[in-house]
């Protein structure tokens, strides 16, 4: 799977059933190559940095419970994976 098609996957998260919405990104271990998390915009965030503060949603690889066609589903505490940038 390349990261494009991991980009235009949903996330849910499965502990509240709640959309998170898409990945944008994705943190990777330079040394091995492998993807460490997937970040998502968090609640309040919009597509333009400049209009306020945004958080997103840092999302460790090993909380990623199944990737399907159209959505990845996620089993995390939304509260600690929330990240102010």
């Amino acid at each position: 799977m390349r990261i494009y098609e991991l980009k235009q996957k949903e996330v849910i998260n499965v502990c509240t059933c709640r959309t998170l919405g898409c990945p944008v990104d994705v943190e990777f271990n330079c040394e091995n190559g492998c993807i460490t998390a997937i970040v998502v915009p968090g609640p309040g965030s919009s597509c333009f940095c400049f209009w306020g503060p945004s958080s997103e949603y840092v999302i460790p690889w090993n909380c990623i419970r199944q990737i399907g066609d159209d959505i990845i589903l996620v089993e995390i505490d939304e509260k600690h994976c929330c990240k102010k940038s």
